[in-house]
């Protein structure tokens, strides 16, 4: 089983990339991705904790924002942790996430939820990269949600009054960098409209030029009629099929390898890398 989008806590997930690993080890995987969101930091862990059997695919999901300001996010896949053009633009946007996150506190401090910056801050583990999960989190140990799908549900969702947006580069500008580095790029979840605003399928077009390798189309959230409609987008650009379970322990309720990508999808996307950067024992 190949599970190419999967969280630890170094993000939004629960689970120590260390705990991810033992855990896609016991539920038998033999492909299983780390895609923080902007960040690499998980990575080390992860490799110490690999064990024969599980091969591990190192990435990161990439925040990116079309130029009418509707969030994309992209799976960097297989590419060069040195490579400092999207290294810097990772880093300004886990930076300006704070700006974010001190908005949001505001707008709901004037709707009467008594939250502070601190109280988020306590949330997150060293050197994770800040996000709504752990807004969420901060306001469920206050007590003033239950867990968090309450808590996007009533309060955090993209159409929120609460919602902010942040800095984030467009998905082809991404897509170019992750290029550049030598990875492979999937766009994640491009029609999960339960989300928020979505991308036109038209859009695909345009990250094709880009570079784009691939498509997820099995997850959770995109219904039959959405993934056969990306598949249907997938043959005609001539994008690999992944499918994933975007796992972030109890954060959520995904299950590891609940959507999976086949194999030979998965050789195919593999071989559009520069070079092989699969870590195997």
């Amino acid at each position: 089983m190949i599970d190419l989008h999967t969280h630890s806590a170094t993000s939004d997930g629960t689970d120590t990339p260390g705990e991810l690993i033992n855990k896609a080890l016991a539920n038998g995987l033999d492909v299983v991705a780390l895609t923080d969101h902007d960040t690499i930091a998980g990575w080390d862990e992860a490799v110490r904790y690999l064990r024969p059997n599980l091969d591990l695919v190192l990435g990161s999901e990439i925040s990116c924002q079309t130029e009418d300001g509707i969030s994309v996010h992209m799976l960097g896949l297989l590419f060069d942790p040195d490579y400092a053009p999207l290294q810097e633009v990772m880093a300004q946007t886990r930076n300006n996430r704070h700006g974010r996150m001190a908005k949001i506190i505001r707008r709901l401090n004037d709707n009467g939820y008594q939250i502070e910056m601190a109280d988020v801050l306590a949330q997150l583990s060293e050197g994770a990269t800040l996000g709504r999960p752990h807004l969420a989190d901060a306001l469920i140990a206050k007590g003033l949600v239950k867990n968090r799908e309450e808590a996007f549900a009533e309060l955090l969702h993209n159409n929120s009054k609460f919602y902010v947006s942040h800095y984030s580069p467009t998905p082809e500008e991404v897509i170019r960098l992750i290029k550049g580095a030598g990875g492979v790029a999937v766009i994640a979840h491009p029609l999960a409209s339960l989300r928020g605003r979505t991308i036109e399928p038209a859009v695909i077009a345009s990250l094709v030029g880009a570079g784009l390798d691939g498509i997820e189309v099995h997850h959770r959230d995109q219904n039959l009629e959405e993934r056969e409609l990306l598949s249907n987008l997938a043959q005609d650009f001539d994008l690999v099929v992944t499918g994933s379970s975007d796992y972030h322990g109890t954060g959520k309720l995904n299950v590891l390898a609940e959507s999976t990508t086949a194999p030979h999808q998965w050789e195919a996307l593999e071989s559009r890398a520069r070079e092989r950067r699969v870590i195997s024992l």
